[in-house]
């Protein structure tokens, strides 16, 4: 059986050529909606007006710094004349010192050179030739014979003193004494729990006899000597 359909009535026949067609009028679609702009109505106002003209401010100048202009040049020396001395000078003469031959050179007269006495002291310990005591000239042992002449004369010179004894006062006094060079007892010290115990001490050596001085190298010196006297209460 054969088909009756109308070949005129086929839809497919020019489907894509209504495909492009209808492609093209889309396109013109979006590219029209892409160019449209829409622009809102400003009423009128001018924007420029209400922009300030800051070109009108007065800009300040920057002030020129001025350098400060060079030193002047040093002024010339003033020409100094040179005027000549017109005073005359006396040339001084400088004789010379030199004897000649012919002058008669007087002698020198000796000179005496006059020793100086010096005033040296040297303990009793460490002198060369000690102090003698009278009585002590031919004892070999000066020094011992010494000490044991000066304790005797204390204790046959020793005196308690009665008011020191009445106040209960005892102790012991240093005393300090120097033998002078001509062999006398000077330059007395001493140093003790009462005056009166001193003024004792001192009476004491004050009676000492008058000795032989030390000597040191051949020489007479002084010689301190120290030495204690107790105060004893029986």
């Amino acid at each position: 059986m054969e088909p009756k359909k109308n070949p005129k009535a086929d839809v497919g026949r020019n489907s894509s050529l209504y495909f492009v067609i209808g492609l093209a009028a889309v396109m013109l679609l979006v590219y029209g909606a892409l160019e449209y702009k829409n622009y809102d109505d400003d009423g009128g106002y001018d924007i420029s007006l209400n922009v300030e003209d800051q070109l009108d401010e007065e800009v300040p100048m920057t002030e020129q710094i001025k350098t400060p202009p060079p030193p002047p040049p040093p002024a010339a020396p003033e020409v100094i004349e040179v005027v000549e001395d017109e005073e005359e000078v006396e040339e001084t003469v400088i004789e010379s010192t030199e004897t000649s031959q012919e002058e008669e050179v007087m002698e020198v007269e000796d000179v005496e050179i006059e020793e100086v006495d010096e005033d040296i002291s040297v303990p009793f310990a460490v002198i060369e030739d000690v102090p003698v005591f009278p009585g002590c000239e031919k004892a070999s042992n000066k020094k011992a014979c010494f000490q044991e002449q000066m304790n005797k004369h204390i204790r046959k010179n020793f005196r308690y003193p009665e008011i020191a004894q009445e106040m209960g006062v005892q102790g012991r006094v240093s005393v300090v004494f120097v033998i002078q060079k001509d062999g006398s007892i000077g330059n007395i010290r001493m140093r003790g729990p009462d005056k009166n115990l001193e003024a004792e001490a001192l009476r004491i050596i004050k009676k000492l006899p008058k000795m032989t001085p030390g000597k040191q190298r051949g020489r007479a010196v002084k010689v301190p000597f120290s030495i204690p006297i107790n105060f004893k209460l029986q």
